[in-house]
């Protein structure tokens, strides 16, 4: 079992509040995802959920059990930190398994659960090697493996792939989504990337300034964001913000995801001038700078040609544009 349960948590540092009342349900096998800001309080909260940082007030509980006295050795977690935190000293396999000689398991679990963890992460030619002899991936794999023997109530992941290059995040990315899909394990899953969090998660929490702006499945918060917050967070290439009046629409902000922006190089509700072009090869994103709503961003999927200075015409779909009240919360119909 692997239930978490945050109610009413708050963390202050001297006079500044750093997490400011967070109530949170993460379900047993469910992948859990802080996403948000620099400085939002995502790895904040995650220290406090592994015991590493004591909350200033609020209840933490794993399956239950009230554990914010507990020691980080005592509540059944795992955690994976950016910074691998690997000996240098010791192989592969003597990371992985340092953890249960500590804590004095039996000789033969700890090879059962090494030589698991190490076919699972396809490791077993590494077993003998040091860290210095193993790239950043191999690296951060044997992190994830030296959770993985120990078997706990909860992962817990503090933005575990900011220091690969674009490829590795990619393929780590992918296993950790298998990892989880064979362990049926909880996950909590600390990032600032919203690619990751739309990728992997299950469940997504949004965090702002220390408290949550909203909590669902990732297609819930991309097709049905709460605020302007998550709307222009959530997405990319990022929702289009623009000033409602001018397009005759209700409420005093208008939100329009780039791909649904027609453009025209005839006709449409409103001129602009092409800024910028971004050619990906599957899609082309287009940036066009209005006089009424200042610079939009148009995405087109294939490749389309255009040239810098052009005049084109925009027009929002009216069945997805979402509107917003003067505080930035979603007005619906």
């Amino acid at each position: 079992m692997g239930q978490l349960d945050l109610r009413a948590v708050t963390k202050s540092f001297g006079q500044t509040d750093v997490i400011k009342g967070v109530d949170l349900s993460v379900a047993d096998g469910e992948f859990c995802v802080f996403v948000g800001p620099s400085g939002c309080g995502k790895s904040t909260l995650l220290r406090i959920i592994a015991g590493l940082e004591d909350a200033t007030s609020g209840d933490i509980l794993i399956d239950g059990r009230r554990v914010n006295a507990t020691a980080p050795a005592d509540r059944e977690i795992s955690m994976v930190f950016q910074s691998y935190a690997l000996y240098p000293h010791l192989t592969v396999r003597d990371n992985m398994a340092l953890g249960l000689r500590q804590s004095g398991a039996p000789r033969a679990t700890i090879d059962e659960r090494v030589a698991n963890a190490s076919r699972m992460l396809s490791l077993e030619p590494l077993l003998a090697r040091r860290p210095s002899e193993l790239s950043g991936g191999q690296r951060q794999r044997v992190a994830i493996g030296r959770a993985i023997v120990r078997t706990p109530k909860l992962f817990l992941f503090d933005e575990p792939l900011s220091n690969l290059d674009a490829a590795l995040r990619v393929h780590t990315r992918i296993e950790i989504a298998r990892l989880h899909r064979e362990l049926a394990a909880t996950m909590i899953y600390v990032t600032h990337d919203q690619v990751e969090a739309m990728t992997l998660a299950d469940k997504i929490v949004v965090l702002n300034a220390g408290r949550i702006e909203q909590v669902g499945a990732p297609m819930q918060l991309y097709n049905d964001p709460a605020n302007t917050f998550v709307a222009g967070f959530i997405g990319s290439p990022q929702m289009n913000l623009l000033a409602a009046g001018p397009l005759g629409q209700p409420g005093k902000t208008l939100g329009i995801r780039p791909e649904h922006l027609e453009l025209d190089r005839e006709a449409g509700a409103f001129p602009g001038a092409i800024s910028h072009v971004e050619h990906l090869g599957g899609e082309t994103n287009v940036y066009v700078r209005t006089d009424t709503h200042g610079l939009l961003t148009v995405r087109r999927f294939g490749e389309h040609r255009f040239a810098v200075d052009e005049t084109v015409h925009l027009t929002p779909d009216p069945a997805r544009v979402f509107h917003f009240d003067e505080d930035g919360r979603r007005l619906r119909p």
